[in-house]
């Protein structure tokens, strides 16, 4: 039975007969990837290398939930893919890069609630918890640190609530 399966399947007979993490085996899907993707990567002298831009936003884009970056002025600096759809086609805003977090949170009491947090944050403090928000989600804000430790910015993230 094994004989017949090689023979079936002979990739698995092969050196090399295993799929990369991408799943591509043969040399003709390996390239039609390396086409479709080719406008991501950059050649250079050692290599192939995507650009990291792209690379980072593709990585956020891949998050299931909304991920909003708002620098330490409090102005919306990045949308991932599902805070885009969340934000622009379920709630109605428009064009957030470059605005203010608190066009999208007016009431006062939130508008506290941010502004205490980030203060929070710039005193060094971790991930911080602000509530179950009515899709029971868990929101937190998240502090985005330079190399040095400073507090450049925050983002909301989003999770499931698990909790009962």
């Amino acid at each position: 039975m094994l004989k017949e399966l090689l023979r079936r399947d002979s990739h698995l007979a092969q050196p090399g007969g295993w799929r990369n993490s991408f799943g591509i085996q043969r040399a003709s899907e390996r390239n039609l990837c390396e086409r479709a993707m080719a406008p991501y990567f950059q050649r250079t002298k050692g290599g192939t290398f995507v650009d990291r831009e792209k690379m980072l936003s593709f990585i956020l884009d891949s998050y299931p939930y909304p991920i909003i970056f708002v620098d330490c002025d409090h102005v919306i600096r990045y949308l991932n893919k599902r805070a885009e759809y969340h934000y622009y086609q379920e709630r109605g805003y428009r064009d957030l890069i470059g605005k203010s977090i608190f066009d999208c949170h007016q009431n006062p009491k939130s508008v506290e609630m941010i502004k205490s947090v980030v203060e929070q944050l710039k005193n060094h403090a971790n991930e911080v918890f602000l509530k179950v928000s009515p899709r029971n989600e868990r929101i937190y804000i998240v502090p985005v640190r330079d190399e040095n430790g400073d507090l450049i910015g925050y983002f909301e993230r989003f999770e499931m609530n698990l909790q009962k």
